[in-house]
């Protein structure tokens, strides 16, 4: 018998999509012979996103002011009845027919998260998004030693009981995927991606901020991290600095024939910032000895 899947869908000003949306998800997953439950979040629209979704015959929670995508996941997640989650996006920028496979593939490698990797941006404000979303997923790879092809897609499955572990981590901004992303693959969970296709919206305004959202991105990328690895900022930071002070040394030795105070200065915070790291290190050690599960 097959897995029963939990769809959850946030909407927020969808009327022009959100109809063919859930369609289409219905439609793969009957296909499919999928059990499921479908649950639309009407986050907050002012226009006639809530009306829609109750006619569509599915569990409509609705949020009484916009709080997020985050937010109407995190809702929505709650409210399932089922283990495995599917999330998806109510703008028509996900394809369905992944579906059916991504959950095969949870299934048989006994995967905790599968995410829908995207081939392709069609995203708006493209110029900004494309080399600030490159840069923070190669840090985000490198903070947690593991190749990541698309941190903060909106398709994904994966299990309720590990992502409630992590709640009190995930944001109610768009950061909500990067978050739960970096959190598995921080506390090594499997995650696996399968490669989908980007469409541009079907309808609606995206609320994505450039500047703002992707200044989150990062802060939450290095927020997270510090949670779960911190000395993998730390280190880095540590080894900079003695770099610089050993060579602003050399430098005053051969030129000056002396040992300025910046080059003392410099050696001592590497110091600092390293022993702040080892004690950063150690909270998170002892956080997880008395809270295993996490």
């Amino acid at each position: 018998m097959k897995s029963s899947l939990s769809v959850v869908l946030p909407a927020y000003n969808e009327a022009d999509s959100l109809k063919n949306e859930v369609e289409k998800i219905q439609s793969v997953l009957k296909k499919a012979s999928i059990p499921f439950e479908f649950i639309v979040i009407d986050d907050g629209s002012t226009d006639a996103t809530h009306k829609i979704a109750q006619s569509l015959g599915v569990k409509v929670i609705r949020h009484a002011k916009n709080r997020g995508v985050g937010a109407a996941r995190k809702s929505g997640i709650l409210a399932s009845q089922y283990e495995l989650i599917l999330t998806s996006d109510a703008d028509g920028t996900y394809p369905a027919q992944p579906i059916p496979g991504m959950l095969k593939a949870l299934e048989e490698a006994g995967s905790d998260m599968v995410v829908g990797a995207r081939v392709k941006e069609s995203g708006t404000a493209q110029w900004m998004r494309l080399p600030a979303k490159f840069l923070i997923r190669k840090l985000a790879s490198y903070l947690v030693r593991e190749r990541i092809p698309d941190l903060n897609s909106g398709l994904r499955i994966f299990k309720k009981s590990v992502a409630l572990k992590y709640f009190y981590l995930l944001p109610d901004s768009h950061s909500w995927e990067s978050t739960i992303t970096l959190a598995f693959l921080a506390n090594h969970h499997l995650v696996q991606y399968i490669p989908i296709d980007y469409f541009k919206r079907t309808g609606g305004k995206s609320s994505f901020a450039p500047i703002g959202d992707t200044y989150n991105y990062l802060s939450l990328v290095i927020r997270t991290i510090m949670y779960f690895n911190p000395l993998r900022i730390f280190l880095p930071l540590t080894a900079a600095l003695f770099f610089l002070g050993i060579l602003k040394t050399v430098y005053d030795w051969i030129v000056y024939q002396n040992i300025g105070g910046l080059d003392v200065t410099i050696m001592l915070t590497g110091i600092v910032i390293l022993v702040a790291g080892l004690l950063a290190d150690l909270i998170v050690i002892l956080h997880k000895k008395s809270n295993p599960l996490s």
